[in-house]
């Protein structure tokens, strides 16, 4: 249940009427994003994520698992969100909300369904073992666009996660732990994000990255999935007004760039987590070439 007071109309107003003299409340241009920063913790997986106010934190976990009967070849790969009252004091822990089901479904379109995770690679012994990966998203702070936030931790997360090694010997899979040999990162296929924009004015501004108070101003949301390479992977319109259709095809030029850059922070994020773990002797176990 969102518990969240509506904008007055006084603010409504003062919103849309900035907007139409081209100016935001924090001072952006309209397809500028917020300042983001991405950080990785000791553990493989554990990334924080902080997207202007918006701040999340994403951990990757894995284990054996039996695969799914009708992908006895797969590994399996799952994607959770919770809202809880340390995000923000509109939700309610325990209870899932509309907010909360969409997220989770753009995630998974987005990510999982594009398979930027080879699920193939996870698989250790046919129909009987595979690896089962994680990631778990947890909301810290809400200031707005927490699909792109969590996005983007998400990806960053599977980059830098690593698994344990394991083997089959006589039909017994033999898992060894981090002190044994040296962790396997997963085999990423490409690095798709999501990038949002919202509407107003009957779909005369278009805004990307919107704060918390300019998304309860908003008529309508457009969201565009999408990897470097300019390969789209998930178009939707959530809610709200109607969208015009070249909406989506003037701004998937914008999200193109985004993408580019978004990822060229987590890079950079990686190589300095890298060199970080190259000090500590760890640089053998964070390579980022995949196993193929």
């Amino acid at each position: 249940m969102n518990k969240e007071a509506p904008l007055s109309i006084a603010e409504r107003d003062f919103i849309l009427n900035a907007l139409r003299e081209d100016v935001r409340l924090d001072g952006r241009e309209a397809d500028q994003f917020r300042p983001l920063t991405v950080s990785f913790g000791d553990e493989y997986g554990h990334v924080k994520v902080q997207l202007g106010k918006t701040s999340l934190i994403v951990r990757i976990s894995s284990e054996v698992s039996k695969p799914r009967d009708d992908r006895p070849f797969d590994g399996i790969f799952t994607i959770a969100l919770e809202l809880t009252a340390m995000g923000s004091p509109a939700w309610d822990n325990g209870r899932q909300g509309d907010l909360e089901t969409y997220v989770t479904n753009v995630l998974d379109r987005v990510v999982r369904h594009s398979n930027a995770l080879d699920t193939e690679s996870l698989c250790i012994l046919k129909g009987v073992s595979c690896w089962s990966v994680r990631a778990d998203v947890h909301i810290t702070d809400y200031d707005g666009n927490i699909v792109d936030a969590a996005c983007i931790g998400v990806m960053a997360g599977l980059q830098h996660f690593r698994r344990p090694d394991a083997v089959v010997k006589d039909g017994q899979v033999i898992v060894y732990g981090l002190d044994e040999r040296v962790p396997v990162p997963l085999n990423i296929t490409h690095k798709p994000l999501s990038i949002t924009f919202h509407t107003f004015d009957e779909g005369k501004r278009v805004i990307l990255d919107a704060t918390r108070k300019e998304e309860q101003a908003a008529e309508a949301d457009v969201v565009i999935g999408m990897n470097g390479a300019g390969d789209v992977c998930y178009l939707s319109k959530f809610s709200g007004s109607p969208v015009e259709a070249m909406v989506f095809v003037s701004k998937t030029t914008v999200a193109l760039n985004q993408v580019k850059e978004i990822n060229g922070i987590i890079d950079k994020a990686l190589q300095t987590d890298l060199a970080k773990r190259s000090k500590n002797g760890l640089a053998e176990e964070s390579r980022a070439e995949n196993y193929r």
